[in-house]
């Protein structure tokens, strides 16, 4: 068992293969990627895996991968070729994706394991930066078709006891998901619903959680995420660690030259 809990993480992983694009990209990333590369230090410890809540994964039932091995899923389109051989090896862990079923299980909610699934783009963008050696062991939870916060917040509760158990959980999605918008017409949007969640984040747990369970009331909520899919990984991690302060780790005002993005970890630095 940990001497502490360990945190836990709502991250905007940023668009497709990223990492692998510096060439193409720039300095577009440098501020993701430094709070990224952060990680480590900011938890004090390597956790013994990590579970990422992923918005690139939706299934009827809560699924967890269960694979020992798991492959790659390309799940992006119209980057350059060699980001179809990118190759993200970290080890699965079947351990651990029992003990995530297991809990779910026991609080309600009937989950599936799935062998085959392999690493998303939401998972594998968002850790190579924090664990570039991938020898930190990964698995994935799918969210639950019909996308209900309150679900996703008890997913979350559920599994609250991993924290003291070593398991890092992430929630991998982006605070401002309109690919329509993702550029200066969406601007003011981000801007407006970014500023409510970040002042959300500050509110006294209950009042926070409530909040957010009535995201959609948010200035501009439907523009900033016309489909709440990539939102809904910030309620497990907050459910996770519900009653527990809440910071920013990382924000850009001009993401993409104008949008606001942010992220934010629950409960404390160890580092």
């Amino acid at each position: 068992m940990q001497a502490h809990p360990l945190p836990t993480y709502f991250l905007s992983h940023g668009g497709g293969p990223w990492p692998f694009m510096k060439t193409e990209f720039g300095h577009t990333y440098d501020a993701l990627e430094s709070s990224l590369r952060d990680m480590p230090r900011q938890l004090g410890t390597t956790p013994k895996a990590v579970l990422v809540v992923t918005a690139h994964w939706e299934a009827r039932e809560f699924t967890v991968s269960a694979s020992a091995r798991p492959p790659m899923i390309y799940d992006y389109y119209g980057f350059p070729p060699h980001t179809y051989e990118v190759q993200y090896n970290a080890p699965g862990s079947p351990e651990l994706a029992a003990r995530v079923k297991a809990l779910l299980d026991g609080a309600g909610h009937a989950t599936m394991l799935d062998t085959e699934r392999g690493f998303d783009h939401g998972t594998f963008s968002a850790l190579y930066p924090v664990y570039p050696q991938a020898d930190v062991p990964i698995v994935q939870l799918s969210l639950r078709h019909g996308l209900d916060p309150l679900t996703h917040v008890e997913a979350g509760r559920a599994l609250a006891p991993l924290r003291e158990e070593g398991i890092l959980i992430v929630g991998s999605g982006l605070s401002y998901h309109n690919l329509r918008a993702f550029n200066a017409q969406g601007a003011a949007a981000s801007h407006q619903f970014d500023g409510w969640l970040r002042a959300t984040m500050a509110l006294p747990p209950a009042e926070r959680t409530a909040q957010l369970l009535a995201w959609e009331k948010a200035p501009a909520a439907r523009m900033a995420h016309p489909r709440e899919e990539h939102l809904l990984p910030l309620m497990v991690a907050l459910g996770a660690a519900e009653q527990e302060a809440a910071a920013m780790p990382y924000h850009e005002d001009a993401f993409f030259g104008a949008l606001a993005v942010s992220s934010f970890r629950f409960g404390q630095a160890l580092g």
